[in-house]
């Protein structure tokens, strides 16, 4: 099953030449295995992306070495070895400023209850390519030797773009249910189409996705997200059933109509603005934060909607249901505390803009609107404008102009008053020297109504700033 590299096409010889150009380290490595008397293969994601031309700085390999084989021969010769994946048959190298994962060529299945892979190790190259996800995945290229081996037509999967299993779908997704949430991934970086026969199967087991754990489930789902064209991977998440196991609330937004009557439903609405969030990212992207929060900006639309007399369809107060909707989900996922932060406020934040066309915005409700933002303002002028799906060419004009004024405006006051770090015209020292008062919470609390004061009137002159505290102090029997 294995090919010399001198047969492969022009294009497959250069991309595998360039994987070996840039990283030289590779043949080096190949040679003290064979000096040691074993196999080395470059594997997997490593090889896919060589053909893609995408190659990074981490390289996979795989060999028949065992653990502590693969240690005594990179002793000595890696700049740095991490153990980490021991337990799973791999050791981490760096070398020239390359990370390298070596790992024995396994046999990885469940037990049908566990959440964790039973690991074991394998004997040899096709058996280890077998048991990959998918046939993208399932290539190799000898080390020193270069020779391809393809055993279940990956290359060809590349060249049609498309993902499938070397084994039956039914018997990958048994060994690892992840890997359903992996093609649906695929599908979204690569911009590939999944097989129907694995569709079939990836509807079939969806249920499945429940034996894998919370933490597991959310590292797939967030490169997912990240990925080029995310669009495409959440589309198969709810065609095949699969977002109910982990985030019901995208499925559920099928229901809803949109109140402008402009889209099928909200469902297709949140997918356009994840769309547009991805297109306004830049250079900067992927911003997983942002796509995030344009995911769920909408979730909580099925709790609040309401029908008026007029039978104008309204989502009051949605934005609030659905920071709350949001925050239980990313918690079940284990997401990081500051990432939910981020991605709640952007949720509850997202409608605060409506309104600003009609002329009622005061300079103090700007400074509010930049104070609330903090450090998630670039984030929430991306979130508000991606929000715009309206057909209406003028509507959208109008909608795109006002948000020009106000950025215009936020920019204005931010040169005047740095609008970044609003704080009250007097510090706590201040106020406890003009108060008298000891630290307690009586400085808290003439803190907190000055930069109210600050927000509503900007920055006041001394004397004025002194005054107000005093104010404040007798009206509440603080002097």
């Amino acid at each position: 099953m294995s090919t010399p590299a001198s047969s492969l096409s022009a294009a497959q010889r250069n991309a595998v030449a360039e994987l070996l150009r840039v990283s030289p380290v590779a043949d080096e490595l190949g040679r003290r295995f064979a000096a040691g008397g074993h196999e080395l293969h470059l594997v997997g994601g490593s090889v896919r992306d060589a053909l893609l031309g995408r190659l990074g700085d981490d390289l996979d390999f795989c060999t028949d070495a065992h653990p502590e084989d693969t240690l005594r021969m990179v002793d000595g010769w890696a700049d740095a070895i991490w153990e980490t994946g021991r337990e799973f048959g791999t050791i981490g190298v760096q070398k020239n400023g390359l990370r390298l994962e070596i790992t024995t060529f396994r046999a990885e299945a469940y037990d049908g209850v566990s959440r964790n892979p039973v690991v074991a190790y394998g004997t040899n190259l096709l058996d280890d390519l077998r048991r990959r996800d998918f046939t993208i995945n399932a290539m190799a290229v000898s080390l020193p030797g270069h020779a391809f081996t393809d055993p279940y037509g990956g290359l060809a999967d590349l060249a049609r773009q498309v993902v499938r299993t070397p084994d039956t779908p039914e018997s990958s997704f048994s060994d690892d249910p992840l890997r359903m949430l992996r093609a649906a991934r695929f599908a979204a970086k690569l911009r590939f189409t999944v097989e129907p026969d694995v569709v079939a199967a990836m509807t079939a087991m969806a249920a499945d996705l429940d034996r894998i754990t919370a933490e597991r489930i959310r590292d797939e789902f967030t490169k997912l997200l990240s990925g080029a064209d995310p669009v495409r991977g959440l589309r198969l998440l709810v065609d095949t059933g699969l977002a109910d196991r982990f985030l019901p609330e995208l499925a559920g937004l099928k229901l809803e109509i949109d109140e402008h009557a402009q889209h099928k439903d909200v469902y297709e609405h949140t997918l356009i603005v994840v769309n547009n969030a991805v297109r306004l990212e830049g250079d900067e992207g992927p911003d997983f934060i942002l796509r995030m929060a344009a995911l769920m900006h909408d979730v909580g639309k099925p709790a609040t909607k309401a029908v008026g007399r007029d039978g104008r369809v309204s989502f009051h107060h949605h934005e609030v249901v659905g920071a709350r909707l949001t925050k239980h989900r990313m918690r079940a996922l284990k997401y990081p505390k500051d990432v939910i932060s981020s991605v709640v406020e952007l949720v509850s934040l997202h409608l605060r803009f409506y309104g600003y066309g009609r002329g009622e915005w005061t300079d103090s409700a700007v400074r509010r609107y930049v104070a609330d933002a903090g450090p998630l303002l670039p984030r929430l002028h991306k979130l508000t404008r991606s929000d715009c799906t309206t057909r209406n060419r003028r509507k959208a004009a109008a909608l795109a102009a006002d948000y020009d004024a106000l950025e215009e405006r936020i920019a204005r006051l931010a040169a005047e008053e740095d609008l970044a770090r609003v704080r009250p015209d007097l510090d706590g020292n201040a106020i406890m020297e003009i108060l008298g008062v000891p630290p307690g919470p009586i400085v808290g609390q003439a803190w907190k109504y000055l930069k109210e004061l600050r927000l509503d009137k900007g920055p006041l002159p001394r004397e004025e700033a002194e005054a107000e505290l005093l104010r404040w102090a007798r009206e509440h029997g603080h002097t």
